[in-house]
C-alpha cells in the first residue's frame, strides 16, 4: 500500500488541465452494451475506478481498444453473460460501485442482470432500491440472494411506464435511463437527476438512435426504440478535479489557472467559492486564480452564519463539501457545512482538528469551520485516506501545513485523480510516492 509524503508550505504556479470526468465515464462506458456496433469515447481519466470497469466489460466479452492516451473504443458484439454468474463477477464487480449502471443496459438488452454489492467509498449507506424498484417498474422480476449478497433482474420485455423515482439518483436515473430506451412504448421518469452527466449520457444515447427529451430537466421522456448504432463520444471535464484544483490553488496562496474547465457545467462551483472569499476569474473557458493572501467568508445580508450545503443538480455538489470545508480552515470568518446527503462524509475532520484546524462535527451531517486566516498554520502530521473526497482534502491540507505530512491509503486518492503527484509537481509542489 502507498503513501505520500509531502512538504507543505509551499507556494505553488502554473497551469493544469482537468481529466475527463470520473462519474460520467462510469455511465458512458456501462451504455456501450447497448449496442452490437462500435464506440468511441474520449478523454478518459486513467484512474483505478475507471481501469476496473474496463477490465469488467472485457471479462463480459466486449472487445476493448486503447486508440491513443485517453481514448478508447469498444464493441459488445459477443458478450459473455456466463461470466455474471461467475465467483470472479462476483469478485470484480464488488469492488467498485459503478458496476451497479451494467444492469439496466444488460436488462435491456439480453433480458437479465446480475451484480454483486458493489463497493465503493465508505460515507455512509447508498442503497440500490432507486435502480430495482425502476426496474420492477418496467417489468422486470427482481431477485436477491442475502447470502451471497447478490442481485438480480430478468425480464422477456420491458414495457414503457411512468415512475416517480424516490430520490433523485443520479446512478438510479442513469441505469433506468439505459434500461428504458430499447423499452416497447413511452417511459416517463420523474424526480430524475439532471446533472451534466445524465446529460451528456442522454445526448450519447440519442446520438445513437434513443429519444430522449426532457434532458437537462428532472422530467425524462424516453420513447423506446429497437436497437441502437455506435457512436464517438467525448468526456467533459471533471468538475470535481475542478474544485479541488481551486482548493488547491487557495490553501497554498498560490496562482494558477486551470485550462478548458466548460464553464457552462459548472452550475454553483464558481458562486460557492466566491462566497467563501475567493477570487475566480474566466478567462475564455479557463479558470484564472490570483494568488490571495486571505480570503474572507461572506455572511447572510441579514449577518448570520454562513451555510453551505449540497442538494441534487442545479445545486451543489455533494463531492465538493470536504474541499470546501478545508478552504474554509484558512478563511477569515464562520461557516456551517450541512452535508445532508452521506452521514460519515465528514468524519475525516478529526484529521483537521489534528492539524489545529478549528472544526467542530455538530452531529453526523453539519460541522462548523471556524477560519484561522492563516494566522496559524496547519500543522504537518500523518493520517489515513478514508475516501476520494476527503482523501483529496487532505492532501491539500498538507499542501498547506507546514513541515512534512504523511497520507497513506493513497489509493482512495487514486481511484478518483490521474497521476496527481506528477501534476502537482508540475506546478511546484514537495510531494513524494513512496510504496510500502
Amino acid at each position: 500500500m502507498a503513501s505520500f509524503k509531502i512538504e507543505g508550505g509551499h507556494k505553488l504556479k502554473g497551469t493544469i488541465t482537468p481529466q475527463g470526468a470520473k462519474n460520467e465515464v462510469l455511465q458512458i462506458f456501462c451504455a456501450v452494451l447497448l449496442t452490437s456496433e462500435k464506440v468511441v469515447v474520449k478523454n478518459v481519466p486513467d484512474i483505478i475506478d475507471v481501469n476496473k470497469l474496463i477490465f469488467i466489460l472485457g471479462e463480459l466479452g466486449v472487445k476493448v481498444q486503447k486508440l491513443r492516451k485517453n481514448s478508447y473504443s469498444f464493441q459488445a458484439d459477443a458478450v459473455n453473460l456466463s461470466y455474471l454468474e461467475s465467483a470472479e463477477f462476483k469478485r470484480d464487480g464488488s469492488s467498485l460501485r459503478g458496476s451497479i449502471m451494467i444492469v439496466g443496459p444488460l436488462l435491456a438488452r439480453f433480458g437479465k442482470g446480475y451484480i454483486p454489492r458493489p463497493g465503493g467509498d465508505k460515507i455512509g449507506r447508498r442503497r440500490l432500491d432507486t435502480h430495482f424498484e425502476g426496474f420492477i417498474r418496467l417489468g422486470a422480476t427482481f431477485r436477491y440472494n442475502k447470502e451471497e449478497s447478490f442481485y438480480g433482474v430478468e425480464a422477456s420485455e420491458l414495457h414503457g411506464v411512468e415512475m416517480l423515482l424516490d430520490e433523485a439518483s443520479v446512478t438510479g436515473t442513469a441505469n433506468i435511463l439505459m434500461a428504458a430506451v430499447l423499452a416497447t412504448g413511452t417511459t416517463k421518469i420523474y424526480n430524475a437527476a439532471c446533472e451534466p452527466y445524465i446529460q451528456q449520457l442522454s445526448k450519447m444515447l440519442n446520438t445513437m438512435g434513443a429519444k430522449i427529451s426532457g434532458v437537462g430537466s428532472n422530467l425524462l421522456v424516453i420513447e423506446g426504440v429497437t436497437s441502437l448504432a455506435g457512436c464517438e463520444h467525448t468526456v467533459l471535464p471533471d468538475m470535481i478535479e475542478i474544485g479541488s484544483w481551486i482548493g488547491v490553488a487557495v490553501m497554498t496562496r498560490s496562482e494558477l489557472t486551470i485550462k478548458n474547465v466548460s464553464w457552462e457545467n459548472l452550475g454553483q462551483i464558481p458562486n460557492v467559492f466566491r462566497k467563501l472569499g475567493i477570487k475566480l476569474e474566466k478567462i475564455g473557458d479557463d479558470i484564472y486564480i490570483p494568488a490571495q493572501e486571505s480570503y474572507e467568508i461572506q455572511n447572510y445580508i441579514d449577518g448570520s452564519v454562513l451555510t453551505v450545503a449540497d442538494a441534487p443538480w442545479p445545486g451543489f455538489t455533494p463531492d465538493l463539501l470536504s474541499i470546501v470545508l478545508v478552504i474554509a480552515t484558512q478563511a477569515k470568518g464562520t461557516v456551517l457545512i450541512h452535508q445532508k446527503m452521506f452521514e460519515s462524509r465528514l468524519f475525516f475532520v478529526d484529521k483537521l482538528i489534528d492539524m489545529g484546524a478549528k472544526v467542530i462535527l455538530c452531529d453526523p451531517h453539519r460541522a462548523t469551520v471556524i477560519g484561522l486566516d492563516f494566522e496559524s498554520s496547519l500543522k504537518a502530521t500523518k493520517m489515513t485516506s478514508p475516501d476520494i473526497r476527503a482523501g483529496i482534502s487532505l492532501l491539500i491540507a498538507a499542501l498547506s501545513a507546514k513541515g512534512t505530512s504523511i497520507i497513506n491509503n493513497i489509493e482512495q486518492i487514486d481511484r478518483g485523480y490521474e497521476n496527481i503527484e506528477a501534476r502537482l509537481k508540475s506546478i511546484g509542489a514537495k510531494i513524494e510516492r513512496i510504496e510500502d
